[in-house]
């Protein structure tokens, strides 16, 4: 069984930085992807980063050059450094692991479907 334990987060003025992090245990498989998810209430899961079992990274657009997916494998530890941080990217952020397809995304998007285990979530708030 994979397991997800997330920290990290908190408050936070605009323009500043935050790193989460995930531990993650269970994942036995060789192929898998792990990524970053956040969620406003009221929206859709939005898929903002993702890293494939190769290292592969993908960052989508409306985070591209402020957010970076990392792991360290040593650690079994996911990691999203976020900087320059907006209002827009208050939310909370979820990491997740996918079954073992090693399909990371769709096409230009990060569904929620192609991942089934998730951390248990930690708030981002980022104030002006």
């Amino acid at each position: 069984q994979v397991q997800l334990a997330q920290s990290g987060g908190g408050s936070v003025q605009a323009g500043g930085s935050l790193t989460l992090s995930c531990v993650y245990s269970g994942l036995t498989y060789s192929k898998y992807c792990l990524a970053w998810f956040r969620q406003v209430p009221g929206k859709e899961r939005e898929g903002i980063a993702s890293i494939h079992y190769t290292g592969s990274t993908r960052i989508q657009p409306s985070v591209k050059g402020r957010f970076t997916i990392s792991q360290d494998t040593a650690k079994n530890t996911l990691h999203l450094e976020m900087n320059s941080l907006d209002p827009e990217d208050t939310a909370t952020y979820y990491c997740a692991a996918d079954r073992g397809a090693g399909v990371c995304y769709a096409g230009p998007r990060m569904p929620s479907t192609l991942y089934h285990y998730w951390g248990q979530g930690t708030q981002v708030t980022v104030s002006s």
